[in-house]
């Protein structure tokens, strides 16, 4: 039988057909594998980042809501041209933002035109400059708040803008900004592996790891939005010069090949900022393609590798030459694929260690973000809860102390047979709980924020009965009384206890602070002038400190000692007053002292008759 002999070109031909399919095979396997490890990576990192970039925002979204509490401001929005009154909210925004550590903080008019800024003494403050025509102003003005990424007008430093509207009684007064700097976060960046991008609405680059990619559109941009660009002026004096960004085919869902100016990248997105922007990690896979072709040169070495052995059986009767020769190339071709296989695990086994470094810290990341997440959830709770106990301390403080007077009174009448006078002081004493239920209910009627009915009150009563809570503390610091109300008969609108209650609270204050000083006069003067009554508190104590002045209706704000004031008293007082229509003032007299003044609407009908609760 005539063995059949295969032509060793045919050999050959086959041999080479099975190496290339091999190596193909196992470019394509490493390819998609180092893709895939390479977009696990970009997702971690995206993680990290989303948080970090979401946080960097909530972490100033509080700022302007807070202005909502502070009376100067919507009084600098009715009266934009009282230049003290700028210069006291310049100087309160400049203390809130430096706490802060945001950018900028700055009012806005109801036409959006800066009142104040806590840059005001920089020569790129937003006061005076007309920011109608940004779109965070038109959001804030229309919706109640807005977002906003862009170059400044005045500074020309890029930022995140957070505006709010301001709101008193229902209406718009003025829009709150807050200008977050991003470029530290953008910095932080670099240490990541690959670049990391943030693209607007409009496909601008506005956040860029890479500082030439910065405010470049991925692709070119049509004329509306190029007009729109230039009536907002987002992006400064940029150019807007088009990358060359050709996206190709997708391996994963949220990953794309991308070439740029002909280099390959894997691009691996995530929405932000309320699925308004993109953010990009942009990763070269010129080191995946490296691993690829190092796993096509192992297969095709390792195919040869199966040829050559055969081509040794093959050849096993060949002279010892020969054998040896084939040999000798044999253990120097598998030395060479023994070093790159040790290269390759040792590259392998490095990108898993940083693989594993990066799930602990993602780990730490989140566990970090959630131990946050529960203080401040506690906190929020701990401060409602603690200022509604403070104001209702407060509040009740005077009129139980003089529930102890009384009862301590009626017990030394009862002792001395006195019947009818401690009789009266039941009947006081029973008045005064019957004051601290309406007190009570008109403390949770403030945290509601609901409206009391106004009705003509007699000023001499009310002092009368202010006196008489706090009449113990006037004879325990031996403060002279003073009252004079011209004419008699002055009343006003408002409600009797609440009133009671301001200025039981100013003529306590007042006796604590002469605690220590010589001469202890507490003066109480009523008078009445085009429709208004005037109340004017004075006292002869060391006066209001300058630094405090300032910030004196604001809440827990106090000069006494840590146990002896809550710091509610005056803001509290402040807020029933601008409740009645009125205002409450105060300064320091040139003579030394302090002098709160109250002014309100005079009632225009005599006051009903009522029985004096002292």
């Amino acid at each position: 039988m005539r063995r059949f002999k295969v032509p060793p070109l045919l050999v050959l031909c086959a041999a080479i057909a099975f190496t290339v399919a091999a190596a193909l095979l196992a470019n394509g396997a490493a390819m998609r594998a180092g893709l895939e490890r390479l977009g696990d990576a970009a997702r971690h990192r995206l993680d990290m980042i989303t948080a970090q970039l979401d946080g960097e925002q909530a972490r100033f979204g509080y700022l302007p809501s807070l202005l909502e509490m502070s009376p100067s401001v919507f009084e600098l929005l009715k009266t934009p041209d009282n230049a003290p009154l700028r210069d006291e909210v310049n100087r309160y925004l400049q203390g809130i933002n430096a706490t802060a550590g945001a950018d900028t903080l700055y009012v806005l008019d109801g036409n959006g035109r800066g009142v104040a800024a806590s840059d005001w003494n920089e020569f790129s403050t937003p006061i005076g400059v007309d920011l109608s025509f940004r779109p965070y102003v038109q959001d804030a003005l229309t919706l109640g708040h807005g977002r906003f990424y862009g170059v400044g007008v005045t500074s020309k430093r890029a930022g995140f803008y957070l505006a709010y509207a301001l709101l008193q009684d229902g209406k718009q007064r003025g829009v709150a900004t807050v200008k977050v700097d991003l470029e530290d976060m953008e910095r932080g960046w670099r240490k990541f592996p690959g670049d990391v991008l943030v693209v607007d609405e409009r496909g601008v680059i506005i956040l860029s790891s890479r500082e030439e990619w910065k405010f470049r559109p991925l692709q070119p941009l049509a004329p509306q939005v190029l007009a729109e660009i230039a009536r907002t002026r987002p992006y400064g004096d940029a150019d807007l010069k088009p990358m060359a960004w050709k996206v190709g085919e997708r391996p994963a869902g949220d990953a794309s090949l991308v070439s740029v100016d002909g280099h390959g990248y894997l691009v691996t997105a995530r929405p932000a900022n309320a699925k308004q922007w993109q953010l990009l990690v942009v990763d070269d896979t010129t080191p995946v393609k490296t691993d690829a072709r190092h796993s096509w040169e192992v297969a095709a070495l390792s195919m040869m590798l199966v040829w050559m052995l055969g081509a040794m059986l093959w050849q096993r009767q060949r002279a010892v030459r020969q054998k040896l020769a084939s040999r000798a190339a044999l253990q120097q071709a598998h030395d060479s694929l023994e070093t790159k296989v040790e290269l390759r695990t040792a590259e392998l086994l490095g990108a898993n260690a940083k693989l594993a470094d990066e799930v602990e810290a993602r780990k730490a990341i989140e566990t970090d973000l959630r131990e946050t997440q529960s203080e401040l959830v506690h906190a929020g709770k701990m401060a409602a809860l603690g200022q509604m106990s403070a104001g209702m301390v407060h509040e009740l403080n005077q009129p139980l102390g003089a529930l102890r007077t009384l009862s301590d009174n009626a017990c030394v009448l009862l002792d001395k047979e006195r019947i009818d006078d401690a009789r009266g002081n039941l009947q006081r004493i029973a008045h005064l709980v019957d004051r601290l239920g309406r007190l009570t209910y008109q403390l949770k009627a403030f945290a509601h924020k609901t409206e009391a009915p106004r009705v003509p009150v007699a000023i001499q009563t009310v002092v009368n009965n202010a006196n008489f809570l706090v009449s113990h503390r006037l004879r325990a610091n031996g403060v002279e009384l003073d009252v004079q109300i011209e004419p008699p008969e002055l009343a006003v609108l408002a409600e009797e206890a609440r009133l009671e209650q301001v200025l039981a609270n100013l003529m306590g204050n007042a006796s604590d602070a002469m605690a220590s000083s010589p001469v202890r006069r507490l003066r109480v003067e009523g008078s009445a002038a085009d429709g208004q009554c005037r109340i004017a508190v004075s006292d002869t104590g060391p006066g209001i400190r300058e630094d405090v002045l300032p910030r004196l209706f604001e809440p827990f704000t106090t000069t006494k000692p840590a146990g002896e004031g809550l710091g509610l008293g005056l803001m509290i007082s402040a807020h029933i007053v601008r409740e009645f229509g009125g205002t409450l003032k105060a300064f320091n007299l040139d003579t030394g002292g302090a002098c709160f003044v109250i002014e309100m609407p005079l009632a225009t009908t005599p006051p009903s008759p009522r029985r004096n609760s002292n």
